[in-house]
């Protein structure tokens, strides 16, 4: 099968510089291809189009050329842009992490079409250290105390509210009362608010100040609002209010014992809860400890090597930080601003690991995948064909391929570094 094309009709593309994570590219695409895809474009069109005084699809090529001019000149040119873009990745071999912006645009009738391509490109690394470093692991051992502080959470969680009906509220206890604001001694805009004592919920002088009352008890006085109160309008305004206590709950908390261990979970005894609560905040100081440590040895390898972030990819973390958490248009600057070094650390902490799984090969394979998945099923009491379908539902496969990725990679890095136990 020999080529339709002479060498003459191809796109021509050439390197026009590059930066760090970047390129340019120079497109021609010479007359004849330009008047070959115009041909086609007309023709597309023509079969589509309906024209006073003819069938539909069956007006001439003249008319239709000249009456979708401008439709005809923009279907040829996307269709030329993309055929120029599969050839340059094919020619240049590149790692685009964008799709391209296209600059210097000359189009006119009886000339080759040139362009630009600019494309943010995976940097090529050069990481002449990964290893030799001192590392310290600090796992912060659970103590009793911690583990009775969490009983008493949970305790706390388990309590009912029962109503009390005489005496002074204080920290801890949830009162309901009726705020109005006092013009000319008139209560206006009553407004009823339930708050637990305490937790900072309330301005600080009005707990005070519900803290000398009783149930029941009505007093006025005056409360300057602070300067992040919810409501704008009222912020740093000092006014005269009326506050009325309505009820006063406070919280019993149950009796530590197996009863209530059981009442918790499907736990026997409470023996057997504070193992278990012990066994999970020892799990969590250990999974703090790792993180922490891959922190230490990502922070050793970017200074050693003077790893710096390439704006391109921090732009596209920031954009995407952005979306996820609904940034107004107009607090766009001040979060790319507040946002650029986390968004650094996480170019920087990817280029690492991306760049040693693909020298060591450390990618997770398809077997390590579908090991991880029946183990999480197991754990779950699932099918490991129920857990995979989910997970692809959920588009979490990417995720959770990803996260083994990591796993090795840092197990391949902390075996090149010194690590010590704090």
């Amino acid at each position: 099968m020999h080529h339709m094309t002479a060498p003459s009709t191809d796109i021509r593309i050439s390197p026009a510089g590059e930066g760090p994570g970047e390129k340019s590219l120079k497109v021609e695409i010479p007359v004849e291809r330009v008047s070959e895809a115009e041909k086609q474009a007309t023709s597309s069109l023509a079969k589509r189009v309906r024209l006073p005084g003819f069938r539909a699809g069956k007006a001439p090529v003249e008319v239709v050329r000249k009456r979708y001019r401008d439709a005809i000149r923009e279907q040829l040119l996307r269709q030329l842009i993309d055929e120029s873009w599969k050839a340059a990745l094919e020619q240049e071999k590149l790692k685009p992490i964008a799709d391209p912006h296209i600059h210097h645009l000359k189009f006119d009738d009886g000339q080759p079409i040139t362009f630009e391509f600019h494309v943010e490109v995976k940097p090529d690394l050069k990481l002449d250290r990964l290893g030799g470093f001192s590392l310290t692991r600090k796992a912060s051992p659970v103590t009793d105390e911690m583990v009775d502080a969490q009983l008493d959470e949970l305790r706390r969680q388990k309590a009912p509210w029962e109503p009390v009906a005489e005496g002074r509220p204080s920290n801890g206890e949830l009162v309901q009362v009726t705020l109005s604001t006092l013009e000319n001694g008139e209560a206006k805009d009553p407004k009823q608010y339930q708050v637990v004592l305490g937790e900072g919920r309330a301005i600080p002088e009005l707990e005070d100040r519900i803290m000398a009352m009783s149930v029941g008890e009505t007093t006025d006085t005056q409360v300057r609002y602070p300067d992040d109160f919810a409501e704008e309008s009222k912020r740093g305004q000092t006014s005269a209010v009326r506050v009325t206590l309505n009820e006063l709950k406070r919280r019993t908390l149950p009796e530590l014992n197996d009863a209530l261990a059981r009442e918790i979970g499907d736990f026997e005894s409470l023996a057997d809860l504070k193992k278990a609560v012990r066994e999970d905040m020892e799990l969590e100081a250990a999974r703090e400890a790792d993180a922490e440590l891959r922190r230490q040895v990502i922070e050793q390898i970017v200074s050693a090597n003077n790893l710096a972030a390439p704006r391109p990819l921090v732009e596209r973390v920031l954009s995407a930080y952005a979306r996820a958490y609904e940034v107004p248009e107009d607090r766009l600057q001040q979060f790319a601003q507040e946002f650029a070094p986390i968004a650094e650390g996480q170019v920087r902490r990817d280029l690492v690991l991306d760049h040693v799984a693909e020298q060591e090969k450390l990618r997770a394979t398809e077997e390590e995948l579908d090991d991880r998945i029946a183990d999480l099923a197991k754990r779950r009491k699932l099918e490991p064909g129920q857990l995979y379908a989910s997970l692809q539902k959920a588009n979490r496969l990417r995720e959770l391929e990803r996260t083994i990725t990591e796993e090795k990679v840092f197990a391949h890095l902390l075996s090149l570094s010194t690590v010590s136990d704090s």
